[in-house]
């Protein structure tokens, strides 16, 4: 949700694709974003693109024209996930954009979200899922994030960074005890992995949350809501509450 009072837009998107010269697209993305006067952090890897920027809200439209359709990519973008606030004030102290051997660090091969991921829920269609007694809720978050705000009755794996989800997957998930999982995270990003492992250890019935809590908090009435609290970003906001208004101003981060 963006307002035309409020002077910065930010874009946070991602997409799981092959970008085998994704060492040559660094300085032509750098240099994109600093003659837009975006500020953010986007990581590029052979698996795809997960990034956070923010700007004038009509140089982040053409940036998001760039990724979609621009020849920067050449069309290969052509299933971005993409998502939208606003900020009053720049988010974000500097630009950067790096390479990564991840986008989002699991450290497990047989995770490939280009070959199998869980089934995306719709955000108005995520409380039925979760509210069903067989479904296991789980939040794939770290520690911190969990703390500030989650779903009712919402597994907390008690990682303090995602690498740890699949020794937390290993000690506490059993494919014959838990036929349904609905998971969910900030943007649907860690949601990909964390799919494709479940998936590539032999469970069943792997859902999750399609634009993550953010597309959640964006789309569903707050009335009809079952998060409880505030969303954790990584950004100078620090937390978005229901229609991605900026929240809690005061909190400290433990990263």
């Amino acid at each position: 949700m963006t307002s035309s009072n409020t002077p910065y837009k930010v874009c946070a998107f991602y997409q799981f694709v092959a970008l085998p010269d994704y060492r040559e697209l660094r300085e032509p993305l750098r240099a994109c974003c600093a003659g837009l006067g975006l500020k953010g952090s986007v990581l590029l890897a052979q698996e795809g693109i997960n990034g956070t920027v923010a700007g004038a809200p009509e140089a982040i439209d053409a940036f998001a024209h760039e990724l979609e359709r621009g020849d920067m990519f050449g069309g290969r973008l052509d299933n971005l996930e993409l998502k939208f606030s606003a900020a009053e004030a720049m988010p974000f102290g500097r630009l950067k954009v790096r390479l990564k051997k991840e986008i989002v660090t699991l450290g497990d091969a047989a995770a490939d979200p280009t070959r199998q991921v869980g089934t995306y829920v719709d955000p108005h269609e995520w409380n039925a899922l979760i509210a069903a007694p067989d479904t296991l809720v789980l939040d794939t978050r770290n520690a911190f994030e969990v703390a500030m705000g989650t779903f009712e009755g919402a597994v907390d794996p008690g990682i303090t960074s995602f690498g740890q989800f699949k020794d937390f997957a290993a000690e506490r998930l059993d494919p014959a005890r838990h036929r349904r999982i609905a998971m969910f995270c900030t943007g649907g990003i860690r949601c990909e992995k964390a799919s494709a492992h479940l998936l590539a250890r032999g469970f069943g019935e792997v859902y999750h949350l399609k634009g993550g809590i953010l597309r959640y908090l964006e789309d569903v009435p707050e009335a009809e809501s079952r998060w409880r609290g505030e969303c954790f970003v990584f950004d100078e906001r620090v937390a978005l509450g229901h229609g991605l208004r900026e929240r809690n101003k005061d909190v400290t981060r433990d990263e």
